[in-house]
């Protein structure tokens, strides 16, 4: 049985999906019109996370993750570029991906973009109109009437009234009333546009959403995700125009991942206080280590929590996983028999807080204590028993999208011949590291040290094995 937490009841909730056995979930993705920050990362890897859960439990899954390419700020970054919006937006579809696979992300099931579903949002928004629920304003754009949906605020916890009295009125205001949001823009000269019976032009961001979760999963379905700072308005409003078109609820449930915090600041492009995740994929000599380090930190917190983002919490992340990786290498130097079943213990403590709201880092420390009965077993020489933990301890990583590299890549022992290492190639690193075994043998600590030293100041981590020759790994 697995609880999961609706931001819409504010409790939590046993999952029961509309359909036995499968699951409809719709995630709010990227406007692209930049490279990926820091913060979208975590809506990416929570959502995956969860996804690989369900399925994991047996669930089919059907995964809807938008894509907005058209809005106010893609047309602004295209026309500050002299670059036509297509061409902006293909370049960021292409580095978004990018950013994923190096986060270790799964596709989604769909990946639908707005301008392919311009057909239905113009029917939604003319249902809207029919019904009394949508007008046109003096300057043309079409707006959803706020006030005619008694329930909007609810999700964000806020009264139609509240937020009336902090809204400000312009004085061309066109719409009749503040919190009025629009639903289709009529197109300035040399934007791109559609045609409409309200005039050519373009959808609102809102609607957008609104079309493609009903197009791809139906007017009804089980989970709506995204990041908190989406709850308001964006999905307050998804939820007014798609209830008052259909008739019917829009989701079930509703999941919010919690913000991503520079000094307990909320980061944000508006704010400039954010990190691109290409850029700190470039602080590591091997990008999909500092990858999967990122999405480590991301799940040492739970999702709906705020993560404080540092270069130490980063580090931690990475000294967490090589313990990790550390104990599969010294499992893969084991001799192994083929189709070992795999454990139970594990999965079953690991089930337990994960089916708990999706409860990460408890299910973190279940992957520790394994690790640390890993090491137990092959210090004992139980290859049997090392085999069996190691093979559960995979899985439940593959379940978190963590621990599926070689050891020896992400640990960086895997280094071809010709590849450079502070101007040293691998010859001349064993070669040194030979040397300091010799000077140790003959108690020559002082040159040991040294040499030592030299090493580390190209990055490299020596371990010195009881009766056995040193090992040595990239840091």
């Amino acid at each position: 049985m697995i609880t999961i937490y609706n931001s819409f009841t504010r409790q939590k909730e046993t999952f029961e999906p509309r359909e036995p056995g499968k699951v409809g979930i719709y995630v709010c993705g990227m406007t692209v019109y930049d490279y990926c920050h820091i913060g979208h990362a975590r809506a990416m890897i929570v959502f995956d996370m969860v996804v690989r859960y369900l399925r994991e439990r047996g669930f089919e899954v059907n995964y809807v993750r938008n894509i907005t390419d058209i809005d106010d700020k893609i047309i602004r970054r295209a026309a500050e570029n002299n670059e036509p919006v297509d061409d902006l937006t293909a370049r960021f579809i292409d580095a978004m991906h990018e950013d994923e696979r190096m986060l270790g992300i799964l596709p989604p099931d769909s990946e639908p973009r707005a301008t392919g579903h311009i057909d239905q949002i113009v029917a939604i928004i003319q249902n809207l109109m029919d019904k009394g629920f949508a007008y046109q304003g003096t300057n043309g754009d079409v707006y959803f009437a706020v006030r005619k949906f008694p329930n909007y605020g609810h999700l964000s916890g806020q009264s139609v009234d509240d937020l009336r009295s902090g809204a400000r009125i312009e004085a061309d205001e066109a719409k009749n009333d503040p919190l009025d949001f629009v639903l289709w823009k009529l197109a300035k000269p040399g934007e791109p546009q559609w045609d409409s019976s309200w005039g050519a032009g373009r959808p609102g961001w809102h609607i957008e959403c609104s079309a493609m979760a009903s197009a791809c999963l139906g007017e009804i379905f089980d989970i709506h995700g995204g990041g908190l700072d989406l709850k308001f308005p964006h999905h307050e409003s998804e939820i007014a125009q798609s209830e008052c078109a259909s008739g019917n609820k829009f989701a079930n449930l509703w999941m919010h991942n919690g913000h991503v915090q520079i000094d307990n600041e909320k980061m944000s492009k508006s704010l400039g206080n954010f990190f691109t995740i290409r850029e700190i994929l470039e602080q590591d000599s091997q990008p999909h280590r500092m990858g999967e380090c990122i999405r480590y930190m991301m799940l040492a917190s739970h999702y709906r929590g705020p993560l404080g983002f540092s270069k130490t919490v980063l580090d931690n992340a990475k000294a967490a996983l090589t313990r990790m990786y550390l104990a599969l290498q010294k499992l893969e130097e084991i001799a192994m028999a083929d189709d070992t079943p795999p454990a139970t213990s594990y999965t079953e403590r690991f089930q337990t807080v994960m089916n708990e709201d999706f409860n990460t880092p408890e299910a973190l420390a279940v992957l520790f204590d394994a690790v640390r009965d890993l090491n137990a077993a092959i210090d004992a020489n139980d290859n049997e028993k090392a085999q069996l933990i190691g093979s559960e301890l995979k899985h439940l990583g593959d379940v978190l999208g963590i621990l599926q590299q070689r050891p020896n890549v992400f640990l960086g022992s895997d280094v071809a011949a010709d590849e450079l290492i502070g101007g040293r190639n691998r010859a001349e690193i064993d070669v040194l590291v030979a040397q300091r075994d010799s000077a140790r043998s003959a108690k020559d600590f002082a040159l040991a040290d040294k040499i030592r030293a030299e090493l580390d100041e190209l990055g490299i981590v020596i371990e010195d094995v009881h009766g056995g020759s040193t090992k040595w790994r990239l840091r």
